[in-house]
């Protein structure tokens, strides 16, 4: 009976047998003092002042179409909102003209 009481306790939930504090689930631990800032990413297309994106520069927009065929996100490729829109939008185009495979 005694035995049965000990083993009960012991599932995933039962607390504290394994010793130390608590794992966190988030940040670096070991102190160091280093952080990690990532550089800024800057849109392109305001760089080179192009004012709208031309769905037939199929070398500008395989850059920011991935391996497989999805357009890249805009945290990943570092243009503005409103490059973004206009770049899936010619995106798009170029898919349904066949200048752009849909998938690859």
């Amino acid at each position: 009976m005694s035995e049965e009481r000990d083993n009960r306790g012991s599932g995933s939930r039962g607390g504290g047998e394994r010793g130390g504090p608590p794992r966190r689930r988030f940040g670096g631990g070991g102190g160091g003092g280093n952080r990690y800032f990532p550089r800024r990413k800057v849109c392109h297309f305001c760089i080179d002042g192009i004012g709208v994106v031309d769905y037939k520069d199929i070398g500008r927009l395989r850059r920011y179409v991935s391996d497989r065929g999805k357009i890249e996100p805009r945290r990943q490729s570092g243009t503005c909102a409103k490059h973004q829109r206009m770049l899936g939008r010619a995106i798009k185009r170029a898919r349904h003209v066949a200048l752009i495979p849909f998938s690859q």
